[in-house]
């Protein structure tokens, strides 16, 4: 649990020290990949709080949700079609619904 502050804390001051530009081409995929990122995070946490967090589950889902979600960003660039909302749907929704799960296990405990 220490080792995961202590990262957390290292990237968050790596990246407020680091003028680190994205160019406006790639956003898509940032955001994109962020949004599975924070999705499958909120779901290890839920599934912690309820014992049932399984390591490789947790990492095939952060890995195929990620390039699922970056697969369909690309498609859509190249096809002109923004299918990178479908990802953005799809993960804020899992993400709110995961919060809400954490929350009401915080309460009800």
């Amino acid at each position: 649990m220490i080792l995961a502050i202590f990262g957390l804390l290292l990237g968050l001051a790596i990246g407020f020290l680091l003028p680190i530009g994205i160019p406006s081409g790639l956003s898509i995929y940032l955001s994109v990949g962020i949004l599975s990122a924070l999705d499958s995070i909120f779901g290890g946490v839920r599934s912690t709080l309820e014992n049932t967090f399984d390591n490789m589950l947790f990492l095939s889902g952060f890995i195929t949700n990620t390039l699922l979600g970056l697969f369909l960003a690309f498609v859509g660039n190249r096809l002109g079609i923004p299918l990178y909302y479908s990802a953005v749907f799809v993960f804020g929704t899992r993400l709110f619904q995961n919060f809400s799960k954490i929350r009401r296990y915080i309460i009800n405990r």
